[in-house]
């Protein structure tokens, strides 16, 4: 079974930004919040916010306090003014380029225009629009409906954001040629066209187009129209459970659509699905599968991931490799990323929720394994001398200790009480504890010092590692913020993450060349600057569409590591 997403599925941006503002309102506001209406189109997301606390208020009360939050589809201009009279603090997340339409209303209103709105009546940004229509506002969801108005002296035509661009394209066409003087606008959103211009070609190239979205979205009701236009048989679900397997039966390509207000972990779980249900006939392919997603979940492959890189580092010093520095890195990782995995199971309910079960089963067992790896990281560096042993003794315990309050409440000055309060702490931390275990423990256990290869080498696994633990968190940005997170691609936001791990990547790469140059490093090393463009290309692609963020994307990721400890080994022979 061959699987085909559509690039732009998912949460658009006016979804993405309402869905931020209440999860970081949540997080950070003290008192009451509420939405006034439904944020956006999609039960999986309202479920999430009333567990953060964010109800839906359906009524206007006399009196209200706290802070209430108009949804992503706007309001009338009056309903807002009945908020701010009860008391409450109002937070606008209604979409920008639904307020673009709202504007274009109101200043032809004011004006004396009468206001066509080709929509769904009672869509919640139609009942918004006609607010700001000052009682000339008509709607219409058919030609016949436009041709049976009354023929005004002045009027404008506008569209619902969401709608179907072939019947506005047919309705922009009467209206050119039976009232060419109406003002006719284009407001649908440049992300519900290229979502239902992708629809249409995906239909055109697959047997089946699933539409993943709430029933009662607008967009994403679009999009099963689109896709039954074109003539493919299509099956809109609201998530995975309502997926029949029946339906699949002989269907070799399956394309999958999603609306601008279904999350990320909903599309995640259904390709999820499929692979597993693909697998179950293909029963080598299945196994290699169970078997990825198992070295994956189980963090062992990261850890094969940091005994790689440890030889790399090794390679690049110019000193003989002890395997025992591999295993004592490989021993450690594997125990910080299971006591990591194990505090990160809310945020992975939606970013990984099959580890977020292999975890809550296995609760003790995995907390049993880190602890033994750990103490075998440590049995393993004490071996190694004194100084291996402690530097190793206290990086664990500062891993350990990562989620544990350090400052009693009575002293505590800010909301920050321990390391993981501090924002993008785990990146930064994460990509110096590697570097230290992958590269100076080595140099000292071995040599006795360190020197300007082992800087480099320092480095080197260092801005590999940060560039891998962000790109991940990027990919897990909705989760993470739901449970309050606050990773660097949060504080940063994903575009300027993406332009900093380029750059740092770029940076990188020129560094290798110049400390080759300078023989730092052998000449041979220059194939090590294979796994940093990898990750350019990586990046890039993930960012364009181009790649799924799903398992596989993961373990190519991680592989550039082995890869990385392949090429040492070649660089080895060669210098």
């Amino acid at each position: 079974m061959h699987i085909q997403i559509a690039k732009t599925a998912g949460f658009c941006m006016g979804v993405r930004r309402a869905v931020d503002m209440a999860i970081d309102a949540a997080n950070q506001t003290k008192g009451s919040i509420c939405t006034y209406g439904p944020l956006i189109h999609n039960p999986q997301v309202l479920d999430i916010l009333k567990e953060k606390g964010i109800p839906t208020l359906y009524q206007i009360p006399e009196k209200g306090e706290g802070t209430v939050i108009i949804r992503a589809h706007g309001v009338p201009p009056d309903t807002r003014e009945k908020l701010e009279k009860a008391g409450f603090r109002v937070m606008d997340a209604t979409c920008p380029r639904v307020i673009k339409v709202q504007t274009i209303i109101r200043k032809h209103a004011q004006s004396g225009f009468h206001v066509i709105i080709a929509g769904d009546e009672d869509h919640p940004e139609v009942t918004g629009l006609l607010g700001y229509a000052e009682g000339r506002g008509h709607v219409i969801d058919s030609i016949e409906k436009l041709a049976a108005l009354p023929s005004f002296e002045k009027a404008i035509l506008v569209a619902q954001t969401t709608q179907n661009t072939r019947f506005y394209a047919s309705v922009r066409e009467w209206v050119n040629t039976s009232a060419p003087h109406y003002k006719v606008f284009d407001t649908i959103c440049d992300s519900t066209e290229k979502r239902q211009a992708e629809t249409l070609a995906l239909a055109k190239e697959v047997d089946l187009v699933l539409v993943l979205g709430g029933k009662n979205s607008g967009n994403t009701q679009r999009l099963a129209e689109v896709a039954a236009e074109a003539g493919t048989p299509s099956l809109h679900i609201e998530s995975v459970e309502e997926m029949d397997p029946s339906v699949l039966r002989g269907k070799k390509r399956i394309g999958i659509t999603a609306g601008a207000s279904t999350p990320n972990w909903i599309l995640r779980q259904v390709v999820n699905t499929l692979e597993q249900l693909s697998s179950e006939s293909h029963a080598l392919q299945g196994k290699l599968k169970k078997l990825q997603h198992l070295l994956l979940s189980t963090n062992i492959y990261l850890s094969l991931c940091a005994a790689a890189l440890t030889y790399a580092a090794s390679v690049l010093q110019g000193f003989p490799h002890e395997i025992r520095y591999s295993l004592i890195a490989a021993f450690y990782v594997l125990s910080m990323q299971i006591f990591n995995t194990l505090t990160s199971i809310p945020s992975d309910r939606y970013n990984n929720p099959e580890r977020a079960q292999l975890y809550e089963k296995g609760r003790s067992f995995f907390f049993i394994l880190a602890t033994l790896t750990g103490l075998a990281g440590l049995a393993a560096a004490l071996q190694a001398g004194l100084f291996p042993f402690l530097l190793l003794f206290f990086m664990s315990l500062s891993g350990i200790l990562y989620n544990a309050p350090l400052i009693p409440p009575r002293f505590q000055v800010s909301r920050i009480r321990s390391l993981k309060d501090i924002p993008g702490s785990k990146t930064i931390l994460s990509a110096m504890a590697w570097a230290m275990v992958c590269a100076l423990l080595p140099s000292i256990g071995i040599r006795g010092y360190a020197d300007a290869a082992t800087l480099g080498a320092l480095v080197f696994v260092g801005i590999l590692v940060f560039v891998r633990t962000a790109f991940f968190d990027i990919l897990a940005m909705q989760g993470d913020r739901i449970v309050g997170k606050e990773t660097l691609p949060i504080l940063l936001g994903e575009k300027k993450s993406l332009q900093l791990l380029n750059l740092l990547l770029t940076a990188l790469s020129l560094g290798f060349f110049l400390l080759v140059a300078l023989e730092i490093f052998p000449l041979a090393a220059l194939l090590l600057v294979t796994p940093p463009f990898l990750l350019i290309w990586m990046l890039g692609a993930e960012a364009t569409g181009r790649i799924t963020a799903d398992v596989h994307l993961a373990f190519q990721t991680e592989s550039l590591f082995i890869l990385t400890g392949l090429l040492a080994g070649i660089t080895r022979i060669l210098s």
